[in-house]
Protein backbone atom coordinates (compact mmCIF):
# COMPACT_ATOMS: atom_id res chain seq x y z
CA UNK A 1 0.00 0.00 0.00
CA UNK A 2 1.07 2.93 -0.97
CA UNK A 3 1.31 6.06 1.51
CA UNK A 4 1.63 9.97 1.08
CA UNK A 5 -0.36 12.90 -0.22
CA UNK A 6 -0.98 13.81 -3.88
CA UNK A 7 -1.78 17.33 -4.67
CA UNK A 8 -4.71 16.63 -7.46
CA UNK A 9 -5.85 20.11 -9.97
CA UNK A 10 -9.77 18.94 -10.22
CA UNK A 11 -10.88 20.03 -12.90
CA UNK A 12 -14.50 21.11 -14.27
CA UNK A 13 -16.88 18.28 -14.47
CA UNK A 14 -14.88 16.24 -12.01
CA UNK A 15 -16.49 15.84 -8.66
CA UNK A 16 -14.07 15.07 -5.91
CA UNK A 17 -15.59 11.74 -5.67
CA UNK A 18 -14.67 11.25 -8.99
CA UNK A 19 -11.09 12.40 -8.66
CA UNK A 20 -10.49 9.81 -5.77
CA UNK A 21 -12.64 6.87 -7.48
CA UNK A 22 -10.29 7.51 -10.36
CA UNK A 23 -6.83 7.00 -8.39
CA UNK A 24 -7.89 4.40 -6.56
CA UNK A 25 -8.22 2.61 -9.73
CA UNK A 26 -5.28 3.83 -11.11
CA UNK A 27 -3.08 3.10 -7.82
CA UNK A 28 -4.88 -0.39 -7.53
CA UNK A 29 -6.02 0.49 -3.56
CA UNK A 30 -9.00 1.13 -1.37
CA UNK A 31 -7.32 3.38 1.37
CA UNK A 32 -7.60 6.65 -0.34
CA UNK A 33 -9.53 9.88 0.59
CA UNK A 34 -9.73 12.95 -0.22
CA UNK A 35 -9.79 16.61 1.95
CA UNK A 36 -12.36 18.83 1.27
CA UNK A 37 -15.42 18.30 -1.41
CA UNK A 38 -14.96 21.03 -4.73
CA UNK A 39 -18.28 21.91 -6.78
CA UNK A 40 -18.04 20.12 -9.89
CA UNK A 41 -17.78 22.65 -12.06
CA UNK A 42 -15.05 24.42 -9.73
CA UNK A 43 -11.54 23.97 -10.22
CA UNK A 44 -7.88 23.53 -8.57
CA UNK A 45 -6.35 22.27 -5.25
CA UNK A 46 -8.08 19.19 -4.05
CA UNK A 47 -5.22 16.99 -1.84
CA UNK A 48 -6.09 13.69 -1.65
CA UNK A 49 -4.41 11.44 1.02
CA UNK A 50 -3.33 8.06 0.67
CA UNK A 51 -3.06 4.44 2.64
CA UNK A 52 -1.87 5.84 6.27
CA UNK A 53 -2.01 9.19 5.53
CA UNK A 54 -5.88 9.51 5.26
CA UNK A 55 -5.71 9.63 9.12
CA UNK A 56 -4.92 13.05 8.04
CA UNK A 57 -7.94 14.40 6.05
CA UNK A 58 -9.49 15.39 8.74
CA UNK A 59 -6.96 17.81 9.71
CA UNK A 60 -6.45 19.27 6.44
CA UNK A 61 -9.76 19.73 6.13
CA UNK A 62 -9.40 22.33 9.10
CA UNK A 63 -6.68 24.43 7.20
CA UNK A 64 -7.64 27.88 6.15
CA UNK A 65 -7.83 28.23 1.51
CA UNK A 66 -7.43 30.45 -0.87
CA UNK A 67 -9.95 30.88 -3.79
CA UNK A 68 -10.13 33.05 -6.82
CA UNK A 69 -13.15 33.84 -8.01
CA UNK A 70 -15.52 35.66 -11.10
CA UNK A 71 -18.39 37.29 -9.29
CA UNK A 72 -21.35 38.18 -11.36
CA UNK A 73 -23.70 41.38 -9.86
CA UNK A 74 -27.36 41.27 -10.93
CA UNK A 75 -28.06 38.32 -11.19
CA UNK A 76 -29.16 35.71 -8.48
CA UNK A 77 -29.56 31.87 -8.36
CA UNK A 78 -30.62 28.75 -6.12
CA UNK A 79 -28.00 27.36 -6.01
CA UNK A 80 -25.58 30.59 -5.67
CA UNK A 81 -23.69 29.89 -8.60
CA UNK A 82 -24.35 30.30 -12.18
CA UNK A 83 -25.23 27.41 -12.78
CA UNK A 84 -28.72 26.69 -10.92
CA UNK A 85 -31.80 28.40 -11.70
CA UNK A 86 -31.96 32.26 -11.83
CA UNK A 87 -34.31 33.69 -9.53
CA UNK A 88 -33.52 37.24 -10.05
CA UNK A 89 -32.15 39.77 -12.52
CA UNK A 90 -31.71 43.28 -12.20
CA UNK A 91 -29.65 46.48 -13.64
CA UNK A 92 -26.30 47.21 -11.71
CA UNK A 93 -26.35 50.43 -10.50
CA UNK A 94 -23.11 50.65 -8.12
CA UNK A 95 -20.24 52.69 -8.95
CA UNK A 96 -16.88 50.78 -9.19
CA UNK A 97 -15.92 52.48 -5.85
CA UNK A 98 -19.09 51.58 -4.09
CA UNK A 99 -18.41 47.55 -5.07
CA UNK A 100 -15.14 47.81 -3.66
CA UNK A 101 -15.96 49.09 -0.59
CA UNK A 102 -18.84 46.82 -0.45
CA UNK A 103 -16.55 43.54 -1.12
CA UNK A 104 -13.56 44.84 1.35
CA UNK A 105 -16.27 45.10 4.43
CA UNK A 106 -16.42 41.44 4.00
CA UNK A 107 -12.81 41.44 5.03
CA UNK A 108 -12.41 39.56 8.98
CA UNK A 109 -15.40 37.62 11.04
CA UNK A 110 -18.44 37.06 9.03
CA UNK A 111 -21.83 35.23 10.00
CA UNK A 112 -22.16 33.13 7.21
CA UNK A 113 -25.61 31.28 6.28
CA UNK A 114 -24.67 27.86 4.40
CA UNK A 115 -26.31 27.40 1.17
CA UNK A 116 -29.35 25.10 0.69
CA UNK A 117 -27.44 23.37 -2.29
CA UNK A 118 -24.30 21.85 -0.09
CA UNK A 119 -23.20 18.25 2.06
CA UNK A 120 -24.14 19.65 4.93
CA UNK A 121 -26.63 17.54 7.14
CA UNK A 122 -29.78 18.45 8.60
CA UNK A 123 -31.59 16.07 10.76
CA UNK A 124 -29.28 13.33 9.00
CA UNK A 125 -29.79 14.61 5.15
CA UNK A 126 -27.73 16.23 3.16
CA UNK A 127 -29.19 20.33 2.36
CA UNK A 128 -28.54 19.15 -1.43
CA UNK A 129 -30.63 16.38 -1.22
CA UNK A 130 -33.64 18.52 0.16
CA UNK A 131 -33.32 20.92 -2.16
CA UNK A 132 -33.42 19.18 -5.18
CA UNK A 133 -36.83 17.51 -3.72
CA UNK A 134 -38.03 21.21 -3.17
CA UNK A 135 -37.42 21.37 0.42
CA UNK A 136 -35.99 24.57 2.19
CA UNK A 137 -34.62 24.38 6.35
CA UNK A 138 -33.76 26.89 8.46
CA UNK A 139 -29.71 26.99 8.47
CA UNK A 140 -28.33 28.55 11.80
CA UNK A 141 -25.22 31.00 10.84
CA UNK A 142 -21.58 29.99 11.23
CA UNK A 143 -18.69 32.06 11.63
CA UNK A 144 -16.09 32.30 9.17
CA UNK A 145 -12.88 34.54 8.78
CA UNK A 146 -12.27 36.10 5.53
CA UNK A 147 -8.27 36.53 6.43
CA UNK A 148 -8.04 38.83 3.26
CA UNK A 149 -9.77 39.55 0.43
CA UNK A 150 -8.58 41.46 -2.72
CA UNK A 151 -10.11 42.81 -6.31
CA UNK A 152 -7.55 41.23 -9.08
CA UNK A 153 -10.26 42.45 -11.83
CA UNK A 154 -13.46 44.73 -12.42
CA UNK A 155 -15.45 44.55 -15.36
CA UNK A 156 -19.37 45.63 -14.19
CA UNK A 157 -21.20 43.34 -14.06
CA UNK A 158 -17.83 41.18 -13.34
CA UNK A 159 -15.49 41.06 -10.38
CA UNK A 160 -12.56 38.78 -10.39
CA UNK A 161 -11.28 38.23 -6.57
CA UNK A 162 -8.89 36.33 -4.54
CA UNK A 163 -9.92 35.30 -1.14
CA UNK A 164 -8.24 33.80 2.22
CA UNK A 165 -10.43 32.32 4.36
CA UNK A 166 -10.92 30.13 7.03
CA UNK A 167 -12.11 25.89 6.81
CA UNK A 168 -16.40 25.98 6.09
CA UNK A 169 -16.45 28.94 3.83
CA UNK A 170 -18.59 28.96 0.93
CA UNK A 171 -17.32 31.15 -1.71
CA UNK A 172 -20.66 31.27 -3.44
CA UNK A 173 -22.08 32.43 -0.62
CA UNK A 174 -19.88 34.97 -0.06
CA UNK A 175 -20.67 36.56 -3.51
CA UNK A 176 -24.35 36.27 -2.90
CA UNK A 177 -24.05 38.40 0.08
CA UNK A 178 -21.91 40.61 -1.62
CA UNK A 179 -24.52 40.86 -4.49
CA UNK A 180 -27.26 41.50 -1.63
CA UNK A 181 -25.28 43.90 0.07
CA UNK A 182 -25.14 45.48 -3.18
CA UNK A 183 -28.39 45.99 -3.43
CA UNK A 184 -28.72 44.14 -6.91
CA UNK A 185 -27.98 40.43 -6.45
CA UNK A 186 -25.26 38.62 -7.29
CA UNK A 187 -23.77 35.22 -8.09
CA UNK A 188 -20.61 33.57 -8.40
CA UNK A 189 -19.93 32.73 -12.24
CA UNK A 190 -16.75 30.61 -11.30
CA UNK A 191 -14.16 29.31 -9.37
CA UNK A 192 -10.51 28.35 -8.71
CA UNK A 193 -8.92 26.91 -5.34
CA UNK A 194 -5.50 27.84 -5.49
CA UNK A 195 -4.12 26.67 -2.26
CA UNK A 196 -4.76 24.44 1.13
CA UNK A 197 -2.52 24.94 3.69
CA UNK A 198 0.64 24.57 2.29
CA UNK A 199 -0.71 22.83 -1.34
CA UNK A 200 -0.15 24.94 -3.57
CA UNK A 201 -2.10 25.27 -7.35
CA UNK A 202 1.15 25.63 -9.15
CA UNK A 203 2.46 22.39 -7.67
CA UNK A 204 -0.92 20.75 -8.78
CA UNK A 205 -0.93 17.38 -10.75
CA UNK A 206 -3.70 16.65 -13.44
CA UNK A 207 -5.48 13.42 -13.53
CA UNK A 208 -4.45 12.95 -17.16
CA UNK A 209 -0.86 13.60 -16.13
CA UNK A 210 -1.15 11.21 -12.95
CA UNK A 211 -2.33 8.75 -15.36
CA UNK A 212 0.07 8.72 -18.09
CA UNK A 213 2.96 8.92 -15.31
CA UNK A 214 0.84 5.30 -14.29
CA UNK A 215 0.67 3.83 -17.38
CA UNK A 216 3.78 4.01 -18.04
CA UNK A 217 5.31 2.88 -15.27
CA UNK A 218 2.97 -0.68 -15.14
CA UNK A 219 3.99 -1.00 -19.36
CA UNK A 220 7.44 -0.82 -18.09
CA UNK A 221 7.35 -3.38 -15.74
CA UNK A 222 3.66 -5.29 -15.92
CA UNK A 223 3.00 -7.09 -13.27
CA UNK A 224 4.90 -5.55 -10.36
CA UNK A 225 3.24 -3.25 -7.56
CA UNK A 226 4.24 -0.12 -7.95
CA UNK A 227 5.78 1.82 -5.01
CA UNK A 228 6.05 5.29 -3.59
CA UNK A 229 9.54 5.67 -4.78
CA UNK A 230 8.31 4.98 -8.24
CA UNK A 231 5.88 8.04 -7.83
CA UNK A 232 8.40 10.77 -5.58
CA UNK A 233 7.57 13.58 -8.14
CA UNK A 234 3.75 12.62 -7.35
CA UNK A 235 3.69 11.53 -3.24
CA UNK A 236 4.41 14.11 -0.82
CA UNK A 237 5.15 12.63 2.23
CA UNK A 238 2.41 12.85 4.83
CA UNK A 239 5.00 14.88 7.47
CA UNK A 240 5.17 17.84 4.97
CA UNK A 241 1.56 18.97 5.93
CA UNK A 242 2.60 18.89 9.52
CA UNK A 243 6.17 21.21 9.26
CA UNK A 244 4.61 24.14 11.64
CA UNK A 245 4.50 21.82 14.67
CA UNK A 246 7.75 21.07 16.40
CA UNK A 247 10.22 18.21 15.84
CA UNK A 248 10.69 15.91 18.73
CA UNK A 249 13.10 12.27 18.16
CA UNK A 250 12.82 9.40 20.46
CA UNK A 251 15.88 7.50 21.17
CA UNK A 252 16.52 4.30 19.04
CA UNK A 253 16.59 2.16 22.77
CA UNK A 254 12.99 3.52 23.31
CA UNK A 255 12.07 2.75 19.28
CA UNK A 256 9.88 -0.80 20.21
CA UNK A 257 7.73 1.01 22.94
CA UNK A 258 7.47 3.99 20.22
CA UNK A 259 6.07 1.79 17.41
CA UNK A 260 3.82 -0.07 19.62
CA UNK A 261 1.94 3.07 20.47
CA UNK A 262 2.73 3.54 23.82
CA UNK A 263 2.38 7.03 25.68
CA UNK A 264 6.03 8.17 25.63
CA UNK A 265 8.08 9.48 28.37
CA UNK A 266 10.11 13.22 28.02
CA UNK A 267 13.25 11.61 28.96
CA UNK A 268 12.47 9.10 25.80
CA UNK A 269 13.06 12.08 23.73
CA UNK A 270 16.36 13.22 22.08
CA UNK A 271 15.45 17.07 21.97
CA UNK A 272 12.82 17.38 25.09
CA UNK A 273 11.94 21.08 25.50
CA UNK A 274 9.16 22.45 28.16
CA UNK A 275 8.11 24.66 26.07
CA UNK A 276 6.76 21.46 24.04
CA UNK A 277 3.73 20.84 26.82
CA UNK A 278 1.67 23.10 25.19
CA UNK A 279 2.02 22.27 21.95
CA UNK A 280 0.93 19.09 19.38
CA UNK A 281 4.44 17.33 18.02
CA UNK A 282 5.72 15.65 15.10
CA UNK A 283 7.82 12.68 16.38
CA UNK A 284 10.00 10.64 14.36
CA UNK A 285 11.97 7.74 15.40
CA UNK A 286 16.12 7.87 15.66
CA UNK A 287 16.22 6.83 11.81
CA UNK A 288 14.07 10.04 11.30
CA UNK A 289 11.01 8.03 9.91
CA UNK A 290 8.03 9.39 10.60
CA UNK A 291 5.94 7.98 13.33
CA UNK A 292 2.97 10.58 14.21
CA UNK A 293 1.18 13.83 16.03
CA UNK A 294 1.59 13.65 19.79
CA UNK A 295 -0.05 15.75 22.35
CA UNK A 296 1.51 16.50 26.22
CA UNK A 297 -0.62 15.04 28.65
CA UNK A 298 0.00 16.56 32.13
CA UNK A 299 -2.23 13.97 34.53
CA UNK A 300 0.10 11.67 33.05
CA UNK A 301 3.08 13.66 32.70
CA UNK A 302 4.04 12.04 29.53
CA UNK A 303 3.34 12.41 25.33
CA UNK A 304 0.13 10.75 24.26
CA UNK A 305 -0.24 9.73 20.16
CA UNK A 306 -3.22 11.71 18.15
CA UNK A 307 -2.74 10.27 15.61
CA UNK A 308 -0.21 7.34 14.11
CA UNK A 309 0.80 7.59 10.37
CA UNK A 310 3.82 4.72 10.27
CA UNK A 311 3.06 1.91 8.11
Amino acid sequence: MISGIINVYKEKGYTSHDVVAKLRGLLRQKKIGHTGTLDPDAEGVLPVCLGKATRACDMLTEKDKEYEAVMLFGKTTDTQDITGTVMSQQAVDCSEEEIRNIIMSFKGSYAQIPPMYSALKVNGKKLCDLARAGVTVERSPRTVQIYDIRILETALPRVRISVHCSKGTYIRTLCHDIGEMAGCGGCMETLVRTRVSGFRLCESHRISEIEEQICALRQQQPGRELTKSDLKNLIIDTDSVFLEYPYVCVREEFSKLLYNGNPLSREWIKNWDNSYKTQTLRVYDSRQTFVGMYQWKESSRDIRPLKIFME
